[in-house]
């Protein structure tokens, strides 16, 4: 009679260990794990264990929080399902064979603070329920091949702090809304099909320490409110259709060289002594 009552005990304490994440977050991952192609990965899942002990997932107080699973030869779409990870704080699959659209679910994930897909093979737009994840503080998208423009709904995103988009094929200008992002830190849109000028606005985030626009279509001038970037290091403009060459600088040790550039009442002038 013990020896049933181990057994029983044995056999509620397992089922237990499984129902601790809510069911349409296991879905989720499920689901992740069967869109792309699981059981090739270099570091798979048992789907036997308990989630916590699933490799790049990280579960707090019986949620979801994070998926790290960088690097590890993940090679097809990311579901729908994706928007059921509603506790997620980071996602990182950077580093993969991703492919397709992403999806529009991706705006469910009101927690998120940092969102890291870069270096896979997403196209299509990013889409605009991006500008819903209001907490996202990193955002990298760069070297896939997203197309369009960037949504407008970017400037809703008043805690981030690095946005790279570089690397895809986005057109269209750089959105005015960008103004509000007074807390960004990095902004590199590199090698896109981006045009029109540089929207004066860009002067007003103060916090910028990288600013890196090389290699679009970009016209007219660099703007003179560019001066406002006092903590601005790292400037590339390089290989655009401006009227006149810029003076790349890299790393400046924390501030803007003085001397740096030469202004007058419009443009920034490409000395640098």
């Amino acid at each position: 009679m013990k020896t049933y009552t181990l057994i029983i005990l044995c056999f509620f304490i397992t089922t237990f260990s499984f129902s601790e994440v809510a069911q349409s977050e296991k879905e989720a991952l499920l689901a992740l794990y069967n869109s792309t192609n699981g059981e090739k990965w270099n570091h798979t899942w048992n789907l036997n264990e308990p989630i916590e002990n699933w490799y790049g997932v990280t579960v707090q107080d019986n949620k979801v929080v994070e998926i790290n699973l960088h690097f590890n030869n993940l090679q097809g779409k990311l579901p729908q399902e994706i928007g059921n990870l509603v506790n997620l704080r980071k996602m990182n699959l950077g580093f993969n064979q991703l492919e397709g659209e992403l999806p529009a679910t991706i705006g469910n994930l009101k927690s998120l603070l940092s969102l890291e897909l870069f270096m896979n093979k997403f196209e299509g737009q990013i889409p605009s329920e991006i500008g819903d994840l209001k907490g996202l503080r990193v955002v990298k998208l760069y070297s896939n091949s997203f197309t369009g423009e960037i949504p407008a709904s970017i400037g809703n995103l008043k805690n981030l702090k690095e946005l790279m988009l570089g690397s895809n094929f986005l057109t269209g200008t750089i959105p005015v809304e960008i103004k509000e992002l007074n807390r960004l830190e990095i902004l590199s849109l590199i090698d896109n099909k981006l045009v029109g000028e540089i929207p004066l606005e860009i002067g007003q985030l103060t916090n910028l320490k990288e600013l890196v626009l090389a290699s679009n279509e970009l016209t007219g001038t660099v703007p003179y409110q560019v001066t406002n970037l006092s903590n601005l290091s790292t400037f590339m403009v390089s290989d655009n259709n401006f009227e006149r060459e810029y003076v790349s600088v890299v790393d400046g040790q924390g501030s803007m060289p003085i001397g740096a550039f030469e202004f007058d009442s419009k443009t920034v002038i490409t000395d640098n002594d």
